[in-house]
């Protein structure tokens, strides 16, 4: 697996794993969200800048991003669509 598909594989991971959009993740980063898209399809070569931002976000460190997954990790999922239910975002401590 080339370095951009390590790269887009763990941060699309790690984003799904926090219950993060592609938007949210941008925004906490200060980082365009179709970036954050094109930097998990692999089509988008990433600054160190960008690495270090998106992984302060995250809260993990750089290296988190750069480490080749397990030979047939499934991939990752994708989060459910749309927004959540009122109730859900209320009882949540996201902002």
């Amino acid at each position: 697996m080339e370095a951009r598909a390590i790269i887009g594989w763990n941060l699309r991971v790690l984003r799904v794993a926090r219950g993060l959009s592609q938007e949210r993740l941008a925004l906490a980063a200060g980082i365009d969200r179709a970036y954050v898209g094109r930097v998990e399809r692999g089509s988008e070569n990433v600054t160190i800048t960008t690495l270090e931002a998106m992984a302060m976000a995250l809260a993990v460190p750089v290296a988190a991003l750069l480490t080749a997954p397990e030979a047939g990790a499934a991939p990752p999922p994708a989060l459910r669509a749309g927004r959540r239910a009122k109730n859900e975002r209320s009882s949540t401590s996201e902002g």
